[in-house]
């Protein structure tokens, strides 16, 4: 496999992954492993003509990348056991966190952003990692998605994550249509107010949706923490879907002050 951003420290750099990896509670294969460095190398490369990332260092996006990515892992796994569904990434970015959650998983699913420029990318990362019998991207907003699902669609996920984008109350409602019964949306949030998360709970119970898990976690080498957020579809919502075009971003169901 050529590398070209991290080429003569890809050593150090696996060796890095490894041991981040095992300090995961993570088996993953050698293979594997060479697949999340070398979408890792594609990100670092193309972000010189397209801005996908500002973490430049080869070493720093081990952690604040792929590592970040796989903290969701644990969650992920356990809701594609039970639905067995495709997942959805809402605001890939750069391909994360589905990218590193379809390597090591081997499932299959959907990476969606509104920037055509990212997805092109993106897509472009799929191809190159031999990856497209797994994934496929579309450049739409979450929002637009969730418009065109209707009760009976057949095109339900199983699981859909979102990694640092958006807040609680607007991602449940662009989950609740998207999902099955029993299907999840894992959430991971740098920075989580006691505000967010309220507001958070009073959208899920509108929406059919129950938080299950509310767990914070630390990267290594002390370069922060996530609160991974869990939530799964109980019932229908108790209100109309969708809602007006901007509703959920400009006025989400929260609490009235």
């Amino acid at each position: 496999m050529r590398f070209n951003m991290i080429e003569g420290q890809f050593d150090a750099l696996q060796t890095q992954l490894n041991s981040e990896l095992e300090w995961l509670g993570l088996e993953v294969p050698d293979r594997d492993q060479q697949l999340l460095l070398a979408h890792l190398d594609l990100v670092l490369e193309a972000n010189q003509c397209v801005n996908l990332t500002r973490i430049t260092d080869p070493s720093e996006a081990v952690t604040l990348h792929i590592v970040d990515s796989l903290l969701l892992y644990r969650y992920f796994s356990a809701s594609q056991e039970k639905t067995h569904l495709p997942f959805l990434d809402i605001g890939t970015g750069a391909g994360f966190p589905g990218i590193p959650l379809s390597i090591v998983s081997h499932k299959k699913g959907v990476l969606v952003d509104s920037t055509q420029k990212k997805i092109k990318e993106v897509s472009s990362f799929i191809s190159t990692l031999r990856l497209g019998r797994q994934l496929e991207t579309r450049a739409i907003r979450a929002e637009a998605l969730s418009s065109n699902s209707t009760p009976n669609s057949t095109s339900k996920y199983g699981t859909v994550v979102a990694r640092a984008v958006g807040q609680i109350a607007t991602l449940l409602e662009y989950a609740s249509p998207l999902l099955c019964k029993h299907g999840s949306l894992i959430l991971s949030k740098g920075k989580l107010t006691d505000k967010e998360y309220d507001d958070g709970d009073y959208a899920a119970e509108l929406l059919g949706m129950k938080n299950v898990s509310h767990e914070t976690l630390s990267l290594p080498h002390d370069a922060g923490t996530r609160t991974i957020l869990c939530y799964t579809k109980e019932c229908p919502s108790r209100i109309k879907l969708p809602r007006r075009t901007g509703m959920a971003q400009h006025h989400p169901l929260i609490p009235k002050q």
